[in-house]
């Protein structure tokens, strides 16, 4: 089932300012929240499919990234795809679900506690990193193995922060909840709010004695060889995403994702141009007159082409599906482009110099009758509309 629009979703133009998303979200989040919707999987689905669209949307990079390339250019693992269930969603978003910051649009409604209901998780930052491809690379896409400095989860203690793996007691506060009620007396009735608890941060228990080895982190830094499949068609500055291949978070939370941006390699012949390729091929000025045939590299290997007689130069040839694969596949193969240039030398014999100035003479060779309307621009269209 392919994913909708994120601003369809949130129901805004494609201009909305942050604040209009913000209201949005806050809207879409309400009436879909969990705790208005019990045991209503529709409305969990939608609840999430929100949370995704604001988490796009909301950072700069990444909405200028989808209004670019749509999800694909997005970088965004989903929650609504399942990626991510509902305790993730709240920590993600702690400063709108957490309550008292001034960013929080659900303060209000939710009495500060944003319906949460479970034990704080931990969430590791991302990692950004940037690989270069070659064209080549990009074309048939590719596995690269990079080595990467992060946190990693402490072997010593499993990652709980504790020594042994086992030196914590539950929370006498919360009871292992990780949060705390209280009842106020309001002008509209008794009211009910939660939050994190004050005693364990949320995690439901404490530590009694630390690991020595990450000093009750769960965290230690290190460095990981990770292997990374990069599909064909990416492009310069787009950027993926793998999920839980960042830090390690503490004391055993949610890894962050590694986000990978793309660097192309210039290329020795081609020039890209979205999907399509496009490549210059300089002939002789007796080939344009005779006509022949030319050997053209392509980007998976060579082919001939037919060169007609009275060849002007800037023809363009267009050879459909050899150029670049577009991502994921769904546009298709871009075209390889080939521009026909005259040359001409820059040095003459005297022989070639007294057959140039004979041919000169003759009407055969003066450029009469040629359309001068059709520049460039123009054969380029031509060329498209075929």
């Amino acid at each position: 089932m392919s994913k909708r629009d994120y601003y369809e979703i949130l129901e805004v133009s494609k201009d909305a300012s942050p604040e209009e998303l913000k209201k949005a979200y806050r809207k879409q989040a309400i009436k879909f929240h969990p705790d208005k919707n019990p045991g209503k999987k529709d409305a969990e689905d939608k609840f999430k499919e929100a949370a995704e669209a604001y988490e796009v949307l909301s950072d700069q990079n990444k909405r200028q990234r989808y209004d670019q390339y749509g999800h694909a250019g997005s970088g965004n693992g989903g929650f609504g795809g399942g990626g991510m269930n509902m305790e993730d969603i709240f920590s993600h978003f702690g400063d709108i679900f957490g309550g008292g910051g001034g960013n929080d649009p659900f303060s209000s409604f939710f009495g500060g506690g944003g319906g949460r209901r479970g034990k704080t998780v931990n969430r590791g930052s991302n990692l950004r990193v940037k690989v270069k491809l070659t064209l080549e690379e990009i074309a048939h896409g590719v596995e690269k193995k990079i080595k990467v400095n992060k946190y990693l989860s402490c072997n010593t203690c499993k990652g709980t922060g504790a020594k042994g793996g086992s030196s914590y007691n539950t929370c006498s506060t919360c009871r292992g909840t990780g949060h705390v009620s209280r009842v106020t007396s309001t002008f509209l009735g008794q009211m009910q709010t939660t939050q994190t608890c004050p005693n364990c941060g949320g995690e439901g228990q404490i530590i009694t004695d630390k690991c020595t080895d990450c000093a009750g982190n769960g965290v230690i830094k290190g460095e990981e060889v990770i292997s990374i499949r990069i599909p064909a068609g990416v492009s310069e500055g787009m950027q993926l995403s793998m999920g839980g291949k960042g830090n390690a978070a503490a004391r055993g939370g949610v890894a962050g994702d590694l986000l990978i941006q793309i660097e192309e390699v210039g290329h020795e012949k081609f020039d890209r141009d979205g999907n399509n390729l496009l490549y210059d091929h300089y002939i002789s000025f007796s080939e344009a007159t005779l006509g022949g045939a030319a050997e053209i590299p392509t980007i998976d290997g060579k082919v001939k082409i037919k060169i007609d007689p009275g060849t002007q130069s800037g023809k363009v040839l267009r050879l459909k599906g050899k150029g670049l694969t577009s991502i994921n596949g769904y546009e298709g193969k871009g075209d390889l482009l080939i521009s026909l240039i005259i040359f001409t030398p820059k040095t003459l014999s005297k022989e070639e110099k007294a057959i140039l100035e004979k041919l000169g003479n003759s009407d055969n060779f003066k450029p009469s009758g040629v359309d001068r309307e059709k520049n460039i621009f123009s054969r380029m269209k031509d060329l498209f509309e075929q």
